[in-house]
């Protein structure tokens, strides 16, 4: 909004706005005394009435919880509103035009951005369009869409239960009945009802099963309409436009119906679709919401914490004695790589909640929906009850694609899980999953902790290209193949294994044999194991011996691929360290003396990962024979150490 809202407008809502009016739409009232009204407390639960309203001074108390306010008060509580949403709602409702002045008090624009009643007109018209949608629905041209709901079993009074509708095949249905009713085609297109095409305008939702999408209020202001029919061409799901009521970002389906249970269990559960949110209340999972075609983004949070009451993490309202109130965020996301998108997406969201974000994924990766249908609601109550923390599952998730018996894959599994443990700001829970990440993935705590330090330090991926191009080249030629992906360069097995490259292609002469005896799997950082593979595609260092440095460097550059053969390039001229010319070999021999024993190091932290995870007492023979080879390896290591 342009403004704040002008005082003398706030006052005459609280005027005009009656609050046993608006609070008798969500608590049964009965008379408690001279001026004074009195009903179970919609905040928490009770058996016994101590919720107290008395219209004489516009207020209301719970004597059981301590909930009091005014009717914006009320209105901000119990839909979920800020101030500003709560004043505007009731103006609506109360006839006020509001009036706007800027931060520095000066009078901007009255009024909304729409004229005085015009987006109450458009409310109303959703409304009726959710009427007439509701009443086509077990009409005889509907049959595709009562078989969509029974395929899903739905019955009759589950549909009417959430406001379902059909929108009938024809052009024009909808806008002959709505224009029967008073609206104008301005309205209809403001509301996003219909479409204006080349030949007029015509019905947006035709032939589908239709969801009336509600505020916080229970005002309609959107539909959301599923495909029935294969000439269909449209999207399978087809939704209002963004208009003055209808924001996808910012407007959550069946919050209406949870937002009550929301408030007093300090838990909701954010699903993928308007059958799984369906699915989930007649389960008895009644918190459930869902998005509108489009991701949980930053509006729906601010939705969602007010909800919870979870104002810390926002920089709002607290309880009086300071402390507030949290619960829990539990998200369900289908178990293939776009519902493992949608929870890395929801991870980026987690830190605006100060309440607990959870996720729950069912086996096989059914949602709320499939999973009510194939093993009943209490399968749906249990996939809620089994959720884990969104920062494990994130964590987790990226862990998973790597090989933890390798030190490569136990690197990688690090270097791509420590940014995310890095990007945890309550330093308690950082910690926390620092040790357990080193407890995943089989590596010390102490350089977990280190690598996860070392990625705080770094910018963020939106501050930093996601690859570094090759050095040496500018912009234009990098613009051709995809860059390689380059190690830390203050990594210092990465810096050993990068020489020993060098060393390979500059002085081949001086490598000794030891270097041809390393397998495709001795270089963790996979652009030097690319290099590596093309070395040894070329017949190794021994091959070079017989080589001119130009001829061998090309022999090499002809075994790689064009991005792999601008890092032979690079290698092939970098500088050494070493600037004396009769202590090169033996500076070469050093280089390769170290990367072997990283090989063996590597072989043996393999091995005693091994070993670890091997039961003494359960495999007496396998767990003799792991330490066998421990000893084995680590005896070859000091021999290379003391020969050097």
């Amino acid at each position: 909004m342009a403004g704040l809202i002008k005082r003398e407008d706030v006052e005459a809502v609280r005027e005009r706005a009656r609050i046993e009016e608006i609070v008798s739409a969500h608590v049964t009232l009965k008379p408690a005394g001279v001026g004074s009204l009195k009903g179970l407390c919609p905040f928490h639960d009770e058996r016994s009435p101590s919720f107290h309203v008395r219209p004489g001074v516009g207020r209301y108390h719970c004597f059981g919880c301590g909930e009091s306010g005014d009717v914006i008060a009320f209105v901000q509580k119990i839909d979920g509103m800020s101030f500003t949403e709560a004043v505007e709602h009731l103006a609506d409702r109360v006839g006020v035009v509001l009036r706007y002045e800027d931060s520095r008090g000066g009078a901007v624009a009255a009024g909304r951005r729409e004229e005085p009643g015009r987006r109450q007109r458009l409310v109303e018209a959703n409304r009726v369009a959710a009427e007439f949608y509701a009443s086509q629905l077990f009409g005889p041209g509907a049959a595709a869409a009562r078989k969509f709901l029974a395929e899903r079993s739905f019955d009759r009074a589950d549909a009417e239960r959430f406001g379902l509708g059909y929108a009938p095949t024809g052009w024009d249905a909808l806008l002959r009945h709505l224009q029967g009713k008073g609206y104008t085609r301005d309205e209809l297109v403001a509301a996003g009802l219909v479409s204006q095409g080349q030949r007029g305008i015509y019905d947006r939702f035709r032939g589908r099963l239709v969801w009336p999408i509600r505020d916080t209020t229970g005002a309609v202001v959107g539909f959301g309409a599923r495909r029935l029919y294969d000439e269909d061409q449209g999207p399978k799901y087809l939704n209002t436009p963004e208009t003055v009521l209808y924001k996808k970002s910012q407007v959550l389906y069946g919050i209406d119906l949870a937002k009550k249970a929301i408030a007093q269990s300090k838990r909701v559960v954010v699903v993928e679709g308007y059958t799984d949110v369906m699915a989930a209340h007649l389960s008895g999972v009644e918190v459930a919401v869902a998005t509108c075609g489009t991701a949980f983004g930053p509006d729906h949070a601010k939705i969602v914490r007010r909800l919870l009451g979870d104002f810390a993490a926002g920089g709002g309202l607290q309880l009086a004695s300071g402390q507030s109130l949290g619960g829990e965020v539990i998200f369900t996301f289908d178990g293939d790589a776009a519902g493992q998108k949608a929870a890395v997406r929801a991870f980026g969201e987690d830190q605006r909640f100060h309440a607990q974000t959870f996720v729950a994924v069912a086996a096989g990766g059914m949602d709320p929906c499939e999973l009510r249908l194939a093993q009943g609601p209490q399968a749906v109550r249990a996939l809620v009850d089994s959720r884990m923390p969104l920062f494990e599952f994130v964590i987790r998730k990226g862990v998973e694609g790597h090989d933890l018996d390798t030190v490569e894959g136990r690197v990688g599994a690090l270097r791509e899980a420590a940014p995310l443990v890095a990007g945890i700001r309550d330093r308690a829970m950082q910690l926390g999953y620092s040790r357990s990440l080193a407890r995943w993935i089989g590596i010390d705590p102490e350089d977990v902790r280190r690598e996860v330090a070392r990625a705080a330090e770094r910018p963020s991926p939106a501050q930093r290209p996601a690859q570094r191009p090759v050095a040496g080249l500018d912009s234009a030629e990098n613009a051709g193949p995809p860059a390689m992906p380059m190690p830390d360069p203050r990594d210092p097995v990465a810096r050993t294994e990068r020489m020993a490259l060098v060393a390979a292609l500059q002085y081949p002469q001086h490598v000794p044999p030891a270097f041809d005896a390393l397998g495709e799997d001795a270089f963790g950082v996979p652009a030097w194991r690319a290099v590596h593979a093309a070395i040894r595609a070329a017949g190794g260092v021994s091959a070079g011996r017989g080589l001119s440095g130009a001829a061998w460097v090309g022999a090499v550059a002809q075994q790689a691929g064009q991005t792999v053969a601008r890092l032979v390039d690079e290698l092939a001229v970098a500088p050494l360290p070493e600037d004396r010319e009769d202590a090169i070999g033996r500076f070469v021999a050093d280089v390769v003396r170290a990367l072997v024993d990283l090989g063996l190091t590597r072989r043996i932290a393999d091995a005693k990962s091994r070993l670890l995870r091997l039961d003494p007492d359960g495999d007496a023979a396998g767990h003799r024979q792991a330490l066998h080879a421990v000893l084995a390896m680590e005896q070859e290591r000091r021999a290379l150490r003391e020969n050097a």
